[in-house]
């Protein structure tokens, strides 16, 4: 396989390559899915027909488990750990607001740091117009309240999403998450106010639109990702965002953004959504956020949620852990890393070869059917769940950690840390491509 170029490698973050000490999963990663087993709701943890692997600790782009295995990740934990596995800057920024204020009063007296946490996110704010956010904790929670924002600001429930969609599992967002093996369960306290077209497709888009308003039930908004990730890391066609931003104000209809998984230079712009120049009138985001801490935002431009009426002393929406100020220190802090050590760049150079490489070595192989993605979100499609599943528990045998995505889980999803090592992401890569490659791989999985 052709070389990869160098990639100066971000100052004192180097990725480590595997170190294995016991077969995976190993003896102490067992014993903890035995007691796990007997304690958590059994819908949660998956243990069979392999147990998962029990995380010790992390640093950068490497994972340690219990057994003291070190990995490779090419996950960051959910496309979480943009600016790495414990940066000592968002440590440090942890440590130091949770030794003066561990938690506030969010919505009544609220912590210094939040303030600035809102300032900084306004200020990134696509087209540098005037906005205003809401923060939660959860992706969920930042869905949830673009919902009701959009419902404020044009007065009817009806919304547009997308096949393939995923933006959370509380009702109000899980009424727009596509997956039937979600949905179905809970059907029976669902609002059943969405509609749902082929992602990609503007004409099916006016299409639903059309049928919405002959039925009575018109939209107020319709919710995207630029680039869908648990359905498959799924790349829409070029000017498919800019299509969709002009049918919304044709419409009169509000573009709402989902950028949970994209946002903070996931994709090698800060958000998605600038790649072709879109400014959306309600932005979501969380994962890469603060890189660890459970913090999430909805932002939108200040006439669209000036919707919301002046609180006088109870908000209409809420939470106990609102502006929460280890998890606001962790978010300016991550921010800052990935502005100063040039993730974002980084991320654009570093999945551009990614992505060829990929290409390139996995070109014709009969068990792939589709290499794609955009900055450090890749995906690799294989044509069969089987074969991405094989190559899922093959690669961790070796000390990479993949996850499958897409609605029945055939692809792989690589979302490293940005400040992936070059040699780290190479070796990963190269297992995978082995893996895929290789004839006897189901049956050594």
């Amino acid at each position: 396989m052709r070389a990869m170029a160098a990639i100066t490698t971000v100052p004192g973050r180097e990725s480590l390559r595997p170190d294995l000490l016991t077969p995976v999963p190993g003896p102490a990663s067992r014993a903890l899915a035995e007691r796990l087993a007997r304690v958590e709701s059994r819908n949660v943890t998956a243990l069979s027909p392999t147990p998962p692997i029990f995380w010790q600790r992390a640093s950068g782009a490497n994972v340690w488990d219990v057994d003291g295995n070190r990995f490779v990740d090419l996950t960051a934990a959910f496309g979480v750990a943009n600016a790495g596995h414990s940066h000592p800057r968002v440590v440090d920024a942890v440590g130091g607001q949770a030794a003066t204020l561990m938690h506030g009063m969010g919505d009544v007296q609220p912590a210094a740091v939040k303030v600035e946490l809102l300032e900084a996110l306004v200020r990134r704010f696509p087209g540098a117009q005037p906005a205003r956010a809401v923060l939660g904790s959860s992706g969920s929670d930042a869905v949830e309240s673009a919902l009701k924002t959009a419902l404020l600001a044009r007065g009817d429930p009806g919304v547009l999403a997308f096949e393939g969609a995923y933006h959370g599992l509380a009702l109000g967002a899980l009424d727009t998450t596509w997956r039937p093996d979600l949905r179905d369960p809970f059907a029976a306290r669902l609002p059943d106010a969405t509609l749902f077209a082929r992602f990609g497709d503007l004409d099916d888009v006016r299409l639903r639109g059309r049928e919405a308003r002959c039925a009575g039930r018109p939209l107020s908004a319709v919710l995207v990702e630029p680039i869908q990730g648990r359905g498959g890391e799924r790349v829409p066609p070029e000017g498919f965002l800019r299509g969709l931003r002009e049918l919304c104000d044709a419409e009169g209809w509000l573009l709402v953004v989902d950028e949970i998984y994209t946002g903070f230079g996931r994709t090698g712009r800060w958000f998605a959504c600038e790649h072709e120049d879109v400014v959306p009138d309600l932005l979501c985001v969380g994962k890469g956020l603060a890189s660890g801490m459970p913090i999430s935002a909805c932002l939108g431009k200040e006439h669209v949620m000036d919707a919301w009426p002046v609180s006088c002393g109870e908000a209409l929406h809420t939470q106990t852990f609102l502006g929460h100020p280890v998890g606001c220190a962790a978010a300016l802090a991550s921010m800052a890393v990935i502005e100063e050590e040039g993730l974002v760049g980084r991320s654009a150079r570093l999945g551009a070869m990614a992505l060829e490489r990929l290409t390139v070595g996995l070109r014709d192989v009969p068990r792939v059917s589709q290499v794609r993605g955009m900055g450090l979100m890749l995906g690799v499609e294989c044509v069969s769940a089987d074969s991405a599943r094989s190559a899922c528990l093959g690669a961790l045998r070796r000390g990479v950690v993949l996850l499958r995505s897409g609605d029945d889980g055939r692809v792989l999803s690589i979302t490293p840390p940005l400040c992936i090592g070059d040699d780290a992401l190479t070796f990963g890569l190269d297992v995978l491509v082995e893996l895929l490659t290789d004839d006897r791989m189901e049956q050594d999985a």
